[in-house]
């Protein structure tokens, strides 16, 4: 499994510095991005600069020494040595998609934009046939890059299950309050194993918030419950399930969105507790699982004034550099919730929304739409080494941690059976939710 330990191993054989820059820095839902418009509470983002051509690395990237703790494509993690800078920032990327099909867009994003894999939501699924052809012409896009695509979805259970199939998955809140442990770490195999068959390998869940706000509009059922203790084992037995199948588990929304009142959807949501409060209740599932292996922590579009009274946490060093990484000691990767959500776009340019969140130490970007949104945070991303607010021994830091994590989960750009075993999967899930 999957380990940070596993991961910082592969980091130092890279030879990566671990420079983070100092500089002040739910995809649960589907929905158009609101229109920017930064009120004088939260820092405007600065006007945006000139284009200016993507700058090459100062120095070579170091020889990655061989690391047996990798038990995917071992050649995968030395790619980092050869990679333009295009294909390096392309990487930080996840992309949302519009329509059915995958089309131009689709290619440009892969080819030119060099992304590193693409989020799906139900509107992008008609059928079994439709969505296993969709997965599989990105992949074929992607093939000659030889480094493979995340192919990700929210497939939690309960209302947010986006697969077009009739396969009937508990909402979180229920399978805690009906089931065992056990049967939550069977249950997420057998999504896992259900996802797989569809040619996906990267799943945002489970949800490890707490549901301790009755007034929350956005977690509520998707939770396991009000308190650490249920979270902390339910969630950490779904994660070790999905990752036993061998999906990527994305833990979501740290550092907790289970006490607000506002859907970060529609705006920014305020916490306002101190981190010894944390440390008693929202934090607790999420240091569980950084301790239990987790492959990916997604970071939540919430103010918590007492950490950080200037950044959300998606784009604070304060709680991903200082609190994720350094006091809970969590070196995997990380990633954005989606950055076109109104609690970023009403305060922040994309451009600037991404810098921030590589500055801050997120691995991963999540544009979940639009075409031109995705261009834009590259467009920022490739400002920001031009004029010095992100550094290469920055940008290679997350490219290792991605490369590793892809490597280890074995991804790979082949492409599946057009025809899914519905009944087999049903099956699954069904022995699944027998077991006690």
């Amino acid at each position: 499994m999957t380990n940070r330990k596993q991961l910082s191993a592969v980091m130092a054989g890279l030879g990566i510095c671990l420079a983070l820059a100092v500089t002040a820095a739910g995809c649960g839902k589907e929905q158009a991005a609101p229109s920017p418009a930064a009120p004088p509470s939260m820092a405007a983002a600065p006007s945006a600069t000139a284009v200016t051509p993507i700058p090459s690395p100062s120095a070579p990237v170091p020889p990655p020494a061989p690391s047996p703790t990798v038990t995917g494509d071992a050649a995968l993690p030395d790619k980092l040595k050869s990679m333009t800078p295009d294909e390096k920032l392309g990487q930080l990327l996840v992309a949302g998609l519009d329509g059915t099909e995958a089309g131009d867009e689709a290619r440009r994003l892969v080819e030119e934009t060099h992304v590193g894999g693409f989020i799906l939501y139900k509107p992008n699924m008609v059928n079994t046939g439709q969505t296993v052809a969709l997965l599989n012409q990105l992949k074929k896009f992607n093939r000659p890059s030889g480094i493979p695509l995340w192919l990700s979805v929210d497939q939690e259970g309960g209302k947010v299950s986006r697969l077009p199939v009739d396969i009937a998955l508990p909402a979180s809140r229920d399978l805690a309050a009906g089931g065992t442990p056990e049967r939550a770490k069977a249950l997420g195999k057998a999504v896992g194993q259900e996802l797989l068959a569809f040619g996906f390998n990267m799943n945002y869940a489970p949800v490890l918030d707490i549901d301790s706000n009755p007034a929350n509009p956005v977690i509520g059922s998707r939770s396991f419950g009000s308190d650490a203790k249920t979270v902390k084992l339910y969630g950490l037995a779904a994660m070790q399930g999905l990752q036993d199948s061998g999906v990527v588990s994305v833990v979501k929304h740290f550092p907790g969105h289970g006490d607000t009142a506002t859907d970060s959807h529609l705006e920014l949501p305020v916490v306002n507790k101190t981190l010894a409060e944390l440390e008693k209740l929202e934090l607790v599932p999420f240091r569980a699982a950084a301790e239990a292996g987790a492959d990916a922590v997604m970071a939540a579009h919430i103010l918590l004034p007492r950490l950080d009274p200037d950044y959300p946490a998606t784009l604070s060093p304060a709680i991903i550099t200082g609190l994720l990484r350094e006091k809970i000691g969590y070196d995997g990767v990380v990633i954005t919730d989606d950055m076109t959500m109104g609690a970023i776009v009403k305060h922040y340019s994309l451009k600037e929304a991404a810098v921030r969140a590589v500055q801050a130490g997120c691995d991963l970007v999540l544009v979940a739409h639009g075409y031109s949104q995705v261009q834009e945070a590259a467009q920022g991303l490739k400002e920001a080494l031009a004029d010095g607010r992100l550094t290469w021994a920055r940008i290679d830091e997350s490219v290792a941690r991605i490369l590793a994590l892809k490597a280890s989960r074995k991804l790979a750009d082949t492409p599946v059976a057009a025809s899914p075993d519905i009944g087999a999967l049903q099956a699954a899930v069904k022995q699944a939710l027998a077991v006690h």
